[in-house]
C-alpha cells in the first residue's frame, strides 16, 4: 500500500460522505423521545385523573411540533444515508455549498460577521416565544409581547437572586475584570502621524521592514501562489534605537491601527488575569482585522513577557581612584563588561510569562481558528457538511526586546515569530543623518563638518541619546541667554551626558598634580601607540565614581579586532602604574587597580581564548573538559627545558606577557616624559580637555582650549620640572608644594 492510500483522504477527495455512528444517528431522537415524555408526565402530574394512555394522546395533540422536528429529523437522516451511498448526490451538495459561499463572499467578512450577529439574536428571540407559548398557552408571535409581564412578575425573586450572586461574586469577578483591562492602548490610522522618513540612521532595518509591509498590502501576492503570510517580527537591539518608532511607522505607512501593548500588561498576581488579558486583546485584534483590514500590535520588551525565568546578572567595574576602562576601545569595555557579568552572575527568577501567560500568547500566534457564523456552524453542521475555515485575519505581531536571549525558543520559531531584525547602533552616515535631522528642529550654527565631527565623537549613540545631547546643548544655551547651539554648548553637552556632573571638589596641591600625571601617562602612551582610537577628553574633575578620566571613540566604525590593538590598549592600562612608579620614585597609588583589572583580564583572554598568545587551545573549552589550562603541567615526557618552559601555567604565561608590556611602557613614558609633564601641567590650569587639544599639547602646536605653544620652550619646561620635583618632595613628606603651579608669562 502506496503512502498516499494509507492516508486518510481529505473531505475533497471522497466520492461520498462519511458513515455517522449508531449514536449520531439516533441522538435527536432520543431527545425528541425524553422531551415527550417529560411534557407527559407533567401532564400526568397536574391531573392525576388522566390516565397514561390519555395524557400521551392529549400531549401528542397539543406538541405537535415534537413530531414536526422529529421528521425534519429523520428527513436530515435520510439525507445522510443517501450522500454516504450516492456520490453524485454527495457531489451535488458539495457544488450547492461551493456555490452559497462564493454568494455569500460578495459580503465582506466584517459586514457577514455583523449580520450573523442579527441573526443569532433573531433565533434566541424565536426560542423565547415558543417558552413563553407553551407557558401562556398563546401563539408564539402573541405570547412574545407578554414577556415584560413575565419579567415584571418575576423580578422580585430576580433581583433577590441576582443580590445574592453578585454579593458573592463581585469580589472576584468585577476584580478580574477589572484587572483585565489596562495596559493596552489602542491608535486608530486616522491618530498616527510617523512614517518611515521619520526613523533615521537605521536605513537598513527600514529598507527590511518596507518589504514586511506585503503581508498587509498585498496578502495575496503570496497566498495565490501557495505561501503563506508572515505575521510576526521582532526587532532586537539596544536600547534607545528606534524600534519602538519603527512599530509605530508601519502601522502609520499601510494606515492600519496600531495596538501598543505595556510591557506590565499581562504581570498580575492573581492566576488567569493574564491570561485573559491575551483573549481579550486577540479578540479585539480580530474584529479590527476584519474592519480595517489589518491590525498592527507591537510588544514592547517582550521579555517581559516571553523570558524563560532566569537572567544573569553582575556588578560593574569600577576602581578606586582612576575609571579604569573609560580610556579603553568601547569592544575592550564590552569585554571586560561581559567577563564580570558572567563571573559574578547570578540567576533570578522572574518574567512576566508564568502561570499560563505565555501558553496563551503562543496559542493565540498559532492555535486553530474556530469556525465562525451561526450559518457556518449550525446550519452547515447540521446538513453534515463541514463549516468553511474562518477569515484571513491580518494581524502583523511586532515584538521589541534588548534580551532576545531571554525570550522563549516557542515563541520564536516560524510561524509565529518569522523575521528577526537587530536594530543596532547606527553607523557613521546614520549618526550624522540623526543629528541632522534634530538639529534642523532647532536653532544652531553648526557647520556640516562639525556635524560629522560630532558623529564621529559619539560613536555608540542611539536616536533617544543623539536627542537628549542636542536637547541639552539647547538648555545650555538658553541658560547663556542665546537661542543657537554653538559648538561650545555641544561639547559640554556630551560632557554632562557622558560623564555627569563635576562635583564641587578642590584637590590639594600635591594630590591634583599626581592625578594629573596619572592621566597625563594614559593620554600620552594613548596618542603615541593606539592608532585604531582617538582621545575623546582627558580631565581631573572629579566624578561620582573617579577621580580623572582618559576617554576615547574610535575614528571608524570597526568590526574585527587584532592582537596589537588589544596590546595597546594593555600598555594604555598599564601607562598609569609605570608612570606613577617612574615620576614619584617607585611609589604607586591604589588608583592603579581598575587599570591592571582591565589589563589583566585582556591579557588573559588573549592568552587563553583569542589565540593570541604562545598556545592555540582555548582555556574555556580545557575547563569546561577538565583537562586544566592550556601549557599547564602534563606534557609528553622527553621534552627539552625550553619546550617546558614555554608551556608553564597560564597565570605565569600572563604574568610574563604583562610584565614585558610594562616595561615597553616604561620605555615610552622615559622617551615621552616632557610630553607627560606638560599634559599634566595643562590638566592642571584647564582640568579638562578635548582630544583635539590634548594632541595640541602634545604637539606644542595651539589648540581650542589650550596653546600647547609655551611648552615647546625649554625655560618653561624647566619651571614645569622643578615645579615637579617640589609636587614629589611635598608627597613624600605630605605637606604642601613649596613652588606654585607655574604660569607661561612669554
Amino acid at each position: 500500500m502506496t503512502e498516499k492510500e494509507s492516508s486518510r483522504k481529505r473531505d475533497s477527495e471522497r466520492r461520498t460522505r462519511v458513515h455517522l455512528s449508531l449514536f449520531d444517528r439516533a441522538k435527536f431522537f432520543l431527545l425528541f423521545g425524553l422531551t415527550y415524555l417529560i411534557l407527559v408526565w407533567a401532564l400526568l402530574s397536574e391531573n392525576p385523573i388522566y390516565s397514561v394512555s390519555d395524557a400521551a394522546i392529549d400531549v401528542a395533540n397539543s406538541h405537535m411540533w415534537i413530531f414536526y422536528l422529529a421528521g425534519l429529523e429523520a428527513l436530515r437522516q435520510i439525507h445522510f444515508l443517501i450522500s454516504e451511498f450516492i456520490s453524485p448526490y454527495h457531489r451535488l451538495w458539495q457544488w450547492y455549498f461551493k456555490s452559497v459561499d462564493r454568494v455569500i463572499h460578495l459580503v465582506s467578512d466584517w459586514n457577514r460577521y455583523r449580520i450573523s450577529r442579527v441573526v443569532k439574536a433573531l433565533i434566541w428571540i424565536l426560542i423565547l416565544a415558543v417558552i413563553l407559548g407553551a407557558i401562556y398557552n398563546l401563539p408564539p408571535a402573541q405570547a412574545l409581547f407578554m414577556a415584560p409581564q413575565a419579567l415584571w412578575s418575576a423580578l422580585p425573586m430576580l433581583a433577590q437572586l441576582l443580590f445574592a450572586v453578585v454579593f458573592i461574586l463581585i469580589q472576584f469577578v468585577a476584580m478580574f475584570w477589572f484587572l483585565s483591562r489596562g495596559g493596552i492602548d489602542t491608535y486608530f490610522p486616522d491618530d498616527i502621524n510617523t512614517r518611515f522618513s521619520d526613523v533615521w540612521g537605521q536605513d537598513h532595518v527600514v529598507e527590511r521592514i518596507r518589504e514586511n509591509l506585503l503581508f498587509l498590502e498585498d496578502p495575496e501576492s503570496i497566498e495565490r501562489h501557495g505561501g503563506y503570510v508572515p505575521g510576526g517580527l521582532l526587532l532586537w537591539g539596544p536600547p534607545g534605537t528606534g524600534k519602538t518608532l519603527m512599530a509605530e511607522a508601519m502601522a502609520g505607512e499601510t494606515g492600519k491601527p496600531f495596538i501598543f501593548v505595556d510591557p506590565g500588561a499581562f504581570n498580575n498576581m492573581f492566576f488567569g488575569v493574564g491570561v485573559m488579558k491575551v483573549k481579550s486583546l486577540f479578540r479585539k485584534l480580530r474584529k479590527l482585522a476584519l474592519r480595517y483590514g489589518g491590525v498592527v500590535v507591537f510588544f514592547d520588551e517582550a521579555d517581559a513577557l516571553g523570558n524563560r525565568g532566569i537572567v544573569t546578572t553582575g556588578q560593574r567595574m569600577n576602581s578606586d581612584h582612576c575609571h579604569g576602562g573609560n580610556y579603553l576601545s568601547e569592544s575592550a569595555v564590552n569585554v571586560l563588561t561581559r567577563e564580570k557579568f558572567v563571573m559574578g552572575g547570578a540567576a533570578n527568577a522572574g518574567g512576566g510569562g508564568g502561570m499560563g501567560t505565555l501558553q496563551a500568547l503562543l496559542t493565540e500566534l498559532s492555535g486553530l481558528k474556530k469556525p465562525r457564523g451561526f450559518f457556518n456552524r449550525i446550519v452547515r453542521r447540521t446538513l453534515g457538511m463541514r463549516p468553511k475555515n474562518p477569515p484571513k485575519y491580518r494581524i502583523l505581531v511586532v515584538m521589541a526586546t534588548n534580551m532576545p536571549e531571554a525570550l522563549d525558543e516557542a515563541l520564536l520559531r516560524p510561524g509565529r515569530i518569522d523575521r528577526m531584525y537587530r536594530v543596532g547602533y547606527p553607523s557613521k552616515n546614520g549618526r550624522v543623518r540623526t543629528y541632522q535631522g534634530y538639529l534642523d528642529k532647532v536653532s544652531h550654527l553648526l557647520e556640516p563638518s562639525e556635524i560629522e565631527k560630532l558623529a564621529i565623537m559619539t560613536p555608540y549613540s542611539t536616536g533617544a541619546t543623539i536627542k537628549d545631547m542636542i536637547n541639552e546643548a539647547l538648555i545650555i544655551a538658553i541658560r547663556d541667554g542665546r537661542t543657537a547651539i554653538t559648538w561650545a554648548d555641544v561639547l559640554r553637552a556630551k560632557q554632562q551626558k557622558e560623564l555627569g556632573p563635576s562635583e564641587d571638589v578642590e584637590y590639594i596641591e600635591r594630590e591634583r598634580h599626581a592625578i594629573a600625571v596619572h592621566e597625563a601617562c594614559h593620554a600620552v602612551i594613548a596618542h603615541r601607540v593606539r592608532q585604531h582610537m582617538n582621545i575623546d577628553l582627558a580631565t581631573i574633575e572629579k566624578g561620582s565614581d573617579y577621580l580623572g578620566m582618559v576617554a576615547s571613540i574610535p575614528p571608524d566604525d570597526q568590526f574585527t579586532r587584532w592582537k596589537s590593538e588589544y596590546q595597546s590598549d594593555i600598555l594604555v592600562s598599564l601607562a598609569s602604574l609605570a608612570g606613577e612608579r617612574m615620576f614619584f620614585e617607585g611609589d604607586n597609588s591604589s588608583g592603579v587597580s581598575g587599570d591592571l583589572e582591565s589589563a589583566t583580564t585582556i591579557a588573559s583572554l588573549m592568552e587563553g581564548h583569542w589565540g593570541m598568545g604562545s598556545t592555540i587551545s582555548s582555556h574555556a573549552s580545557n575547563r569546561r573538559f577538565e583537562v586544566g589550562a592550556p601549557g599547564g603541567k602534563g606534557g609528553s615526557i622527553g621534552r627539552d627545558q625550553d619546550d617546558r618552559e614555554l608551556r608553564r601555567a597560564l597565570s605565569d604565561r600572563i604574568e610574563d606577557n604583562l610584565n614585558q608590556l610594562l616595561v615597553k611602557a616604561e620605555q615610552l613614558l622615559q622617551e615621552n616624559r616632557k610630553e607627560v609633564l606638560a599634559l599634566a601641567h595643562a590638566l592642571e590650569t584647564y582640568k579638562t580637555l578635548p582630544g583635539d587639544d590634548v594632541a595640541a599639547v602634545i604637539n606644542c602646536e595651539k589648540g581650542t582650549i589650550a596653546d600647547g605653544q609655551p611648552y615647546s620652550d625649554s625655560s618653561f619646561m624647566k619651571e614645569i620640572e622643578e615645579y615637579h620635583k617640589a609636587c614629589v618632595s611635598a608627597h613624600r613628606e605630605h605637606r604642601t608644594p613649596e613652588i606654585p603651579l607655574p604660569v607661561y608669562k612669554g
